[in-house]
């Protein structure tokens, strides 16, 4: 095709991309051809390497066509683009662990689409005129083509910096920032391929390249970690609007002509990207849920109206006060379940024995996912898309996984014995449940003693969580369990903490949630004083929500009906997390204080209000924030 140009040049696979006028830029045609040539060339024994290179001097690559994007999604046409967007970060993922050495000479612009085939390979040169970025943000989208991974691997906030604000990085900065790895002036580079295609031997191009200058971005590296190291987009813009500097100005400039959902998700994005579980395969994940989403539920048709289309460069983003609520964020990065990214046809043979309120949508979200998974539950109940078995011993019986999420730990110990002998010898056991510490221990020794491996994941989020697969998960257990366990929580949950050795994440849990029921009382107990105080909940939830009484139970799962995120006050105080789940977790947390000899009285007092409301009051079937109301009705007697 006139727009790419694809031969075998002496030992070197040679792709050129020949679209100067339109800098380039990557339509699907070129997607799917680039694909094919190096599936082609992948065991080729005349291919020693591949060359990427480009026509002109302007640009590698600005991007891909975004034109038929626009064109198809104006008209409702949202699967044209999930397509392509799909073949693209196929190619991506093929070109990262593509196993001979592939090298991109990248003049010019090279953005977003050029990101994903010009900087992915194994020897990414720069020279003089390069201008590297991704400005994803910009148009309504989030960096992608695989460009999260490398931002997320940038030293410091980089990261954040960089996907947020759209700025160019020059040949030094792409450098620092990862996004390449040789300098070479250009009038160089003919003579380098020359000897490329002659030689095969990419060794090459180390020996010809030159220290670059010294990188911008690096000199500014104090600022961008001082300013985005925050969790959201609304910590990073707070403290850019309480600085006076020039630093300051320019970005929260640059960051007001970018899409705030946009913005938002990105930094959550790296944030769930960061630590030892990073991978390629995540990161294109994370892109697809929102890319796949961004054109019926995002910005994207509009940014591209803006800037491309009509061209007047005011689009009209929604959250354009910047306020971006957590369920918006949640609802661009959820699980795609069924329509998930496929990269590879890699399923796992699952057991699920527990399929209750929350065990249910977590099987059906990795039965959605592609994964083989087959189910038990003594109460006969089933999720979509799972097999069902006839006994947990059956359910266990051959699986890769086995996982439980059971009521409590003497359960957990009877199931344990009924499954660990039906495993196979290798297979590892992941127990989502919330047990005592010593149970979660003893099943774990068990499991290992069997030559198994054993996880304890109990999980945070809530039956929404376990539906929307936005749960966090506190998991115990070796390093190497953990990395088997972690590809599975990725598609069940948003975040995965590697807490400790066995029953470290039931630790963590009851910790965790004994801070919860203490934290929900107080905001309980400030709502019913405010009332009689005379101040009205808005204004209440407003000064609380954003200054000292900030807090999870405030900010994201309100008690208050009608006040702040939609939570299950809204409905009458149906249970999210039941009453009698939060007295059961504060039992395990005082239990554990007791055998360790801790002082907790305010975790002793949250369990005794508990136990009153759930045992003698009408908790019992209500959410556990339904201590409003019971407040509310009571004086201090």
């Amino acid at each position: 095709m006139s727009d790419i140009l694809i031969r075998i040049s002496g030992q070197a696979g040679h792709i050129t991309l020949q679209r100067p006028d339109a800098l380039n830029a990557m339509t699907y045609d070129m997607c799917r051809a680039i694909e094919a040539a190096i599936d082609d060339w992948r065991t080729d024994p005349a291919v020693a390497l591949i060359i990427f290179d480009a026509e002109g001097e302007r640009a590698f690559c600005a991007g891909g066509d975004i034109a038929e994007l626009y064109a198809t999604g104006t008209m409702g046409d949202f699967g044209y683009g999930q397509t392509f967007w799909a073949d693209e970060y196929r190619l991506n993922h093929k070109l990262f662990h593509y196993p001979k050495p592939v090298v991109s000479f990248l003049q010019g612009f090279t953005m977003g689409g050029g990101v994903g085939i010009g900087c992915h390979g194994s020897h990414r040169i720069v020279g003089d005129t390069s201008q590297i970025a991704m400005p994803e943000c910009g148009i309504g989208l989030v960096p992608d083509v695989g460009g999260s991974l490398m931002l997320a691997l940038a030293p410091g906030r980089l990261g954040e910096y960089l996907g947020t604000t759209a700025a160019r990085m020059n040949a030094a900065d792409a450098i620092y920032a990862g996004f390449a790895d040789h300098y070479l002036p250009e009038t160089a580079w003919d003579a380098l391929k020359q000897a490329l295609q002659t030689s095969g031997d990419a060794t090459l191009i180390e020996a010809a390249a030159l220290p670059p200058a010294p990188s911008p971005l690096a000199a500014l590296q104090p600022d961008i970690d001082r300013h985005f190291h925050g969790a959201a987009l609304g910590d990073v813009l707070t403290t850019l609007r309480t600085e006076d500097s020039d630093f300051a100005r320019a970005t929260l400039k640059a960051m007001g002509r970018t899409c705030p959902l946009s913005m938002a998700c990105t930094i959550e994005m790296l944030h769930r990207l960061r630590g030892p579980s990073l991978s390629l395969e995540k990161a294109l994940d994370l892109e697809y849920r929102f890319t796949a989403r961004s054109m019926e539920h995002g910005d994207f048709l509009e940014g591209i109206r803006a800037a491309v289309i009509d061209k007047d460069r005011s689009p009209k983003w929604q959250y354009s006060d910047m306020n971006v609520p957590a369920t918006a964020i949640s609802k661009m990065l959820m699980p795609l379940g069924k329509d998930a990214l496929k990269l590879e046809e890699s399923g796992m043979k699952i057991g699920f024995i527990g399929l209750g309120n929350m065990g249910a949508p977590m099987a059906a979200n990795l039965a959605a996912a592609g994964h083989n998974v087959t189910g038990f539950d003594v109460a006969g109940t089933t999720a979509d898309g799972v097999a069902v078995a006839a006994t947990a011993q059956d359910a266990a019986a051959g699986q890769d996984i086995v996982i439980t999420m059971l009521p409590n730990g003497a359960i957990l110990r009877d199931v344990a014995d009924q499954i660990i002998p039906s495993m196979a010898s290798g297979a590892t056991l992941i127990d989502c449940s919330t047990v005592d510490v010593e149970s979660a221990r003893a099943v774990a020794a068990q499991a290992n003693d069997a030559g198994l491996q054993a996880v304890d994941a109990p999980v945070s989020g809530g039956i929404g969580g376990a539906a929307g697969g936005t749960l966090t998960f506190m998991a115990g257990g070796s390093d190497a369990a953990f990395e088997v366990a972690k590809p599975l929580f990725d598609i069940m949950g948003q975040k995965a903490v590697h807490c400790g050795a066995a029953g470290a994440g039931q630790a963590a849990k009851i910790c965790n949630n004994m801070i919860l029921g203490a934290t929900m009382i107080a905001t309980c107990e400030a709502f019913a004083l405010a009332d009689k105080l005379g101040l009205a909940r808005d204004k209440m939830f407003d000064v609380a929500s954003t200054s000292s009484g900030y807090s999870w139970s405030m900010n994201a799962y309100c008690p208050a009906p009608g006040v702040g995120p939609t939570s299950p006050a809204d409905n009458d105080y149906k249970p999210g997390f039941a009453a009698e789940l939060m007295l059961k977790d504060l039992g395990l947390s005082q239990q554990a204080a007791e055998a360790v000899d801790a002082d907790t009285p305010m975790g002793a007092r949250a369990l005794e209000l508990y136990r009153q409301f759930v045992e003698d009051e009408d908790g019992k079937g209500r959410d556990f924030s339904a201590m409003l109301p019971r407040f509310e009705t009571r004086g201090r007697g």
